[in-house]
């Protein structure tokens, strides 16, 4: 029998989060968007039942706006929310995204409560908060998708600016979900080989910069809307290493509890994803300088976290 993936809002991200699972044959897909948009839910999900033949996968795809259709999902992923804009921060979008989490969490909580849930909704440190509060689920189960794509971009940078294979690029990215996060050079390689040893300071300086600034520069290159390629990739890489007790440790936004001085708050950490869900969080032995910045960036999170008032 196979998997049931669902995706929770049928948007630029949850269409190609169901492309993406069905070339990989995750499993079965249930797109769902709101009755209004219910019609082109299932336009997509035929178009991509049409796609197939030539994509060369077996998956049932459908389209819904009803909640029980997402019954006994193993995984479900969560884009719904508005997008931001040109101009706009994340923590503007925190009214009207914690609405619309809040009717997902009650959706997911009655129709599909073993499933491993994927957060993608921004800004996001504040609404896996949400999710997981409203929910009552054990940690386990609930993620941020976050941590994964600031890693990806910060690699991708490096491979950009270094003219290298992405796939010899290894780091990672702590903190939340914005302008704060924390890039560390220190333990970043290429081929094996520490960053630092082959890029100046000011190349490492602008790559960091870059990487914390890489949603906003995509939205100003779109001037309406924001990412969508890579957050679902990244979300995907998630589910895949669950769904297949693949054990990857990725950087991912989950609860800490005393890990990297951090009580209550989803912060990005690498972490191991397998059949049980997040596993286990791996702590890094940070100098004084990365300490700093990640209580920087706690902060942050910390003061969105507490505008939802859950």
């Amino acid at each position: 029998m196979r998997k049931k993936i669902a995706l929770i809002g049928g948007g630029q991200i949850g269409q190609i989060l169901a492309m993406l699972a069905a070339q990989k044959e995750l499993g079965d897909i249930v797109i769902l968007d709101i009755p209004e948009l219910e019609n082109p839910a299932k336009g997509k999900a035929l178009d991509l039942m049409e796609m197939a033949p030539h994509g060369n996968y077996d998956a049932t795809i459908t389209g819904t706006s009803d909640y029980k259709d997402i019954a006994g999902a193993d995984v479900v992923i969560i884009t719904a929310g508005r997008p931001r804009q040109a101009g706009m921060t994340r923590e503007d979008l925190l009214a009207v995204n914690l609405a619309i989490i809040k009717q997902v969490a009650e959706g997911v909580k009655q129709y599909a409560p073993k499933a491993l849930c994927i957060i993608v909704t921004n800004p996001l440190d504040a609404m896996v908060y949400a999710f997981y509060k409203l929910t009552g689920f054990p940690k386990n189960q609930v993620i941020g998708m976050a941590g994964t794509l600031d890693t990806a971009r910060w690699r991708a940078f490096i491979a950009m600016e270094l003219g290298v294979s992405v796939s010899d690029v290894a780091g990672t990215v702590l903190g939340g979900h914005g302008p704060d996060m924390v890039p560390l050079p220190r333990l970043t390689t290429v081929g094996g080989v520490p960053l630092t040893e082959i890029a100046t300071k000011e190349q490492i300086d602008r790559l960091a910069t870059r990487t914390r600034e890489a949603g906003t520069e995509i939205v100003k290159l779109f001037g309406k809307g924001s990412a969508f390629f890579s957050p679902a990739w990244s979300a995907i890489v998630i589910a895949e290493s669950y769904l297949k007790d693949k054990r990857r440790v990725l950087p991912c936004a989950a609860l800490c509890e005393g890990e990297y001085g951090v009580n209550g708050l989803f912060i990005g950490v690498p972490v191991m994803v397998g059949a049980k869900g997040m596993e286990k969080i791996f702590e890094i032995k940070l100098n004084d300088e990365e300490k700093a910045m990640l209580q920087k960036t706690i902060g942050v999170v910390k003061k969105t976290v507490e505008e939802t008032k859950l």
